[in-house]
């Protein structure tokens, strides 16, 4: 189903507040959200362990759970195909920049979220994938 960007950002937006409640249950620290610069963007940094974790959400809406069960079960696409090279680059040129700003040296790695929610039902699941990194 095609969205417009309207109920694209919505859908973004949710998907992103999914994966902070995610994180934050999981025990990280959410330091920033939508860090932005014109040469790239994260949609969240975190920090759990002494590890800064640069987040990046990736989320599909299905109309019901069922639809979500079935997406997942039959193996059709997958939010986190979205995260190409260009996209990892991207991040990383972001994150350079956060690392100098906050005058960070420790660990970091590059993470991904990929959300799928049901949004009349108030349901989401989570996939979590560690310390992504280019080809």
């Amino acid at each position: 189903m095609a969205q417009n960007s309207k109920n694209t950002k919505a859908t973004g937006d949710l998907g992103e507040n999914v994966a902070c409640e995610y994180l934050s249950n999981k025990g990280f620290t959410i330091l920033e959200k939508n860090y932005w610069k014109k040469w790239g963007e994260i949609d969240i940094v975190a920090q759990k362990n002494g590890i800064v974790h640069f987040v990046e959400v990736k989320t599909v809406s299905h109309e019901t759970k069922a639809d979500l069960e079935h997406s997942v079960t039959h193996e059709t696409w997958h939010p986190e195909e979205q995260v190409h090279q260009f996209k990892l680059h991207q991040i990383e040129k972001a994150l350079e920049t956060w690392l100098l700003e906050n005058s960070y040296e420790g660990e970091f790695q590059i993470d991904v979220a990929a959300v799928r929610i049901v949004p009349r039902e108030t349901y989401a699941t989570v996939h979590y994938i560690e310390n992504v990194t280019k080809e």
